[in-house]
């Protein structure tokens, strides 16, 4: 055992970094942004790799052996527990050990690497006819390398088992640096094991000198969770080792994946890794949604229904039923909840045929019936079932939507007893929290007898962290009152390792530190987890009792009680972590750099992190905020999308605005943010300006002089619009359509289509030309000058408009800023909300007269067309695209189709600049380009935001037209 620790400075790192194909960071910004992972602790590592090869990952164990530090195994870095922090080399996969390797259709296997999302897994196998079974909430972000490390479960355990029940080998790389594949191997092999000289040899030996007594097994038996509770991963599985052979005589070949298996990268660092496989699941599916008026009622209901071939039985609590109620993308997943129930269970049925699948449905709704404890059950169907699916998945993310510093704390939420104990545990839990003066948060895994409990608890006060020990302690001992884990799926991490030895015993304790040693003698491999716990108190994200820093902003963060307090919403889950093909727009540029650094969590760490603990007067001007920020698209699908509606593109604006106050304003910047004035004037000579901007010598010297990328196209100048009156059409209110700075001065020929077709479908129209939404000052963060264009914007407005009236706008991002920005940014708050209830896009104001049956199809062409429609992303995380959808397919054979698409990339100046070009192209190639070049040359391209519309002109050199002009051309 080494005990001096060598003194370590950056050249000693530089050489590491010399050493490795990957990537290795030891900088300020990722050494903050890997200090917390999904758990509630904070701790600094010394520098950050992105191995690319085996040989990388020995270099570090190498050099982590020779400087005694850690290493910490990380993918998706979504751990409850504090797995993925520590003081050491964060080791993180996701980004190159990602190859799905080989699958075996006939074994029903498959071999990958640990950085392979696994619903990216399951899509690849879908042609297979097979899927991996384990399933987390987490599942569209969260790697099979973790949910190994965690022995993860998810909702479908209860029929298809835990993940150690499905990895079949592991190739790994020991302490030493030696490369050890285990799988399963007979008692004659395990005998040779036992008899090599070697890291691997002492492994073996060291498990069958311990396991062999029968005193110890039956000590294991006695001491560990009742086997019945199929998530137990409380320390290293020993128990399911002595169930194998040599150990149990008609037990199955030995297999020491069971116990690397939950060990939490502790005993080796896996690289490859096998799993079986399961068949699809068949085909016909029904869920029934209990209602249950308390909660007691609902876990006395569990065990009766689970005597019926379930495939999940998920329960939410009223706490994550309201939470919803208040998030965006949440709100029409409510579609089936009845009332204000305090539990719902969620209870999946499938058959492979239609009939069968009734007589499922009406055996087991006879049983709810007989039960007489749930008061509402409808059964849903086909998209309805995802729907309240994502409902649940979203429970976790949706807790750290809480305002304040109190918040539901993953540390006693793991819990899994015998499920004939379940109502029993959970009503002694509930008397127990009420000692607490608790109404902890209740959702999850009811079928498989784990709830997952959190306390609202304050972990910035003292007091409430010593009731984060407290109700934890008492947790663990009722826990093992009823025979069950207190880490069913999550993993003991920081959290709960310290409790291990309550859970199964000091003498069984005492084997797993033996093993531990056995395969890590110099604790270098993840320390502080499962053996020689970390306290759970200690190394929290936020100091306790400390002095609440008061940072001034210019935009208004009160919603969040303050600009801190909505970083610190973030929560860790990673949702801005998934991958394009699982929809949505968050985060554009990880998705192009597959960079942490640049997720929504990263920014909104970065900044919680330098608000409070900078010592600078300004805490906002640190050039690694500018960093961090830098490749945000300020796309706003994180206050949507994101559970805790973290809105970075507000953070990012705040910190533009601070940090330029600090530092000044760039050249570059400064004409970005005043581009309109430009156009204004360049409008004006548009002949001239458009030849200068397409000819190749003088817009290459335009481009260079303005840092503009040599393969961006400048955009094309437009004579503005120049009708000033009003339509004299008879309606009841007036349209008053807000000609944007963007279709002014750039594509005016889109406001004269909007303003034609609106008279033309008979109402009376009244252009507003001489304003600007601010959008460009906006995305700079030139926010005094946003301000003032906004006080002018709600001062004049709400002297023209009347409540009769509606302001339309046609740009996306422009109009939008009304809703969004502007009440956070104007003094008479009352005005911009007024002003903000009756504008929107023009797209909105048509679908809502074809709904009321004031515009129909009869006004419009009767000719075939296709359509193919991208939205902007404000609409997307403001409103909804479906609004374009409706209005595309009013014409009766128009067949509208919307591209699954995220952001394109471009988002205003973003996708100009020479270092942003690249990232720019990367994002609109994952979706929206393929999705264009494949469609046929007589598909109408339609876009709404004018950034989308040139991004596809220069990613597809294919004209995407507005929604108004395709319908103005649609006119009879």
């Amino acid at each position: 055992m080494l005990t001096q620790k060598p003194k370590l400075d950056d050249l000693d790192l530089n050489q590491l970094k010399q050493a490795l194909t990957g990537d290795l960071f030891f900088d300020d910004l990722h050494r903050r942004i890997y200090a917390t992972d999904a758990s509630v602790y904070k701790i600094i590592p010394k520098a950050v790799a992105y191995p690319k090869t085996s040989e990388d990952i020995k270099s570090i164990i190498a050099f982590a052996t020779k400087h005694q530090l850690s290493i910490i195994p990380r993918t998706a870095g979504t751990s409850l527990a504090g797995q993925c922090v520590g003081d050491g080399i964060v080791v993180d996969v996701s980004k190159y050990f990602t190859k799905i390797i080989a699958v075996d259709r006939e074994a029903k296997t498959v071999t990958l690497q640990p950085g392979v999302v696994r619903d990216e897994l399951n899509n690849y196998l879908e042609p297979y006819g097979l899927f991996f079974g384990p399933n987390t909430s987490t599942s569209n972000r969260c790697m099979i390398g973790g949910m190994v490390g965690n022995n993860s479960s998810g909702t479908t355990s209860i029929k298809y088992g835990v993940t150690r029940d499905k990895v079949l080998q592991l190739k790994t790389i020991l302490s030493d640096g030696s490369e050890t594949t285990f799988k399963s191997i007979n008692s004659s092999e395990f005998e040779e094991k036992c008899n090599l000289n070697t890291l691997e040899g002492a492994i073996y030996k060291t498990v069958q000198t311990e396991l062999t007594p029968e005193a110890v097994q039956d000590n294991i038996k006695k001491e560990f969770p009742d086997a019945s509770v199929h998530r137990r991963n409380n320390g290293y599985a020993i128990d399911e080792l002595i169930k194998l052979k040599p150990f149990e005589q008609s037990g199955a070949d030995f297999n020491l994946c069971q116990l690397l298996s939950g060990s939490e990268g502790t005993l080796a660092f896996t690289t490859e890794i096998t799993l079986q496989l399961d068949d699809m699941p068949p085909e016909h599916s029904a869920m029934l949604a209990l209602h249950f008026k308390s909660i007691s009622d609902c876990m006395h209901a569990v065990e009766g229904l689970m005597q019926h071939d379930l495939y999940m039985c998920e329960m939410m609590d009223d706490t994550i039923l309201n939470l919803t109620k208040h998030n965006k993308t949440q709100q029409a997943n409510r579609f089936f909840v009845e009332g204000n129930p305090t539990a719902i269970l969620l209870c999946e049925l499938r058959d492979h045929n239609e009939e069968g699948l009734e007589e499922q449905i009406e055996t087991f709704t006879k049983t709810i019936k007989e039960q007489d404890l749930a008061y509402h059950f409808p059964t849903l169907r086909s998209s309805d079932i995802d729907k309240a699916f994502e409902l649940r998945k979203a429970g976790l993310g949706l807790l750290g939507n809480m305002i304040g510093d109190k918040k539901a704390v993953a540390c006693i939420e793991d819990t899994a007893v015998p499920l004939d104990k379940l109502a029993q545990f959970i009503d002694e839990f509930a008397e127990l929290m009420k000692g607490y003066n608790q109404n902890p948060v209740y959702y999850a895994h009811a079928g498989a007898g784990e709830i997952h409990l959190r306390p609202i608890l304050n972990l910035k006060d003292g007091q409430d962290v010593s009731g984060f020990r407290q109700i934890t302690s008492d947790v663990a001992y009722l826990a093992k009152k009823y025979n069950g884990a207190m880490s069913g799926e999550h993993g003991d991490g920081i959290v709960r390792s310290e409790f291990i030895p309550t859970m199964i015993g000091q003498e069984n304790f005492e084997i797993l530190k033996r093993i531990k040693t056995t395969f890590d003698p110099n604790n270098i491999m993840n320390p502080g987890k499962i053996i020689d716990a970390l306290p759970m108190d200690k190394n929290l994200r936020y100091q306790p009792n400390r002095e609440e820093p008061q940072i001034e902003t210019l935009l208004d963060f009160s919603k969040s009680e303050g600009i801190l307090r909505e970083a610190e919403k973030c929560n860790g889950s990673g949702d801005c972590r998934k991958l394009p093909e699982f929809g949505g727009t968050m985060c554009p540029s990880y998705r192009a750099t597959k960079d942490e650094k640049d997720t929504t969590r990263a920014r909104a760490n970065a900044l919680r992190d330098y608000l409070t603990n900078s010592d600078k007067a300004n805490k906002f001007n640190h050039e690694e905020l500018k960093e961090v920020f830098d490749l945000c698209l300020s796309c706003k699908a994180c206050a949507s999308e994101c559970p805790s509606s973290v809105d970075v593109a507000s953070l990012k604006a705040e910190f533009q605005y601070q940090y330029q106050e600090a530092n000044g304003y760039g050249f570059k910047d400064r004409f970005f943010a005043n581009a309109t004035k430009y156009n204004r004037l360049a409008s004006k000579f548009s002949g001239l300006s458009n030849f200068m901007f397409s000819n190749k010598v003088t817009s290459g010297m335009i481009k260079s002089f303005f840092g503009i990328h040599p393969k961006r196209s400048l955009p094309r100048i437009s004579k503005s619009f120049k009708i000033k009156q009003s339509s004299t059409q008879a309606s009841e209110r007036t349209i008053y359509l807000f000609v944007d700075e963007f279709t002014n001065y750039l594509e005016s020929e889109i406001a004269q289509d909007a303003y034609e077709l609106l008279t033309a479908l008979g109402y009376s129209v009244n252009p507003i030309t001489h304003l600007e939404s601010g959008r460009a000052q906006l995305s700079k963060g030139f926010l005094q000058e946003a301000k003032a264009i906004a006080e002018t914007n709600v001062s004049e407005l709400s002297v023209l408009l009347s409540e009769n009236d509606v302001l339309v706008g046609i740009e996306p991002s422009a109009i939008l800023s009304f809703k969004d920005e502007y009440p956070r940014l104007v003094e008479d708050k009352d005005s911009a909300n007024a002003l903000s209830e009756i504008m929107m896009l023009v797209e909105d104001f048509l679908a809502q007269e074809i709904e009321n049956g004031n515009i129909t199809a009869d006004q419009f062409t009767d000719e075939s067309k296709k359509v193919k429609f991208h939205g902007h992303c404000h609409q997307k995380a403001l409103g909804n695209q479906k609004s374009s959808f409706d209005v595309l397919n009013l014409p009766s054979n128009y067949k509208v189709t919307i591209i699954p698409s995220g952001c394109c990339g471009m988002a205003g100046s973003f996708g100009y600049t020479k270092d942003k070009y690249e990232v720019s192209m990367a994002i609109g190639n994952q979706t929206l380009f393929p999705a264009i070049k494949k469609a046929d040359a007589s598909v109408i391209i339609s876009a709404n935001g004018t950034s989308c519309r040139h991004q596809i002109k220069d990613g597809t050199d294919r004209v995407a037209l507005h929604p108004v002009s395709i319908l103005r051309q649609a006119l009879k």
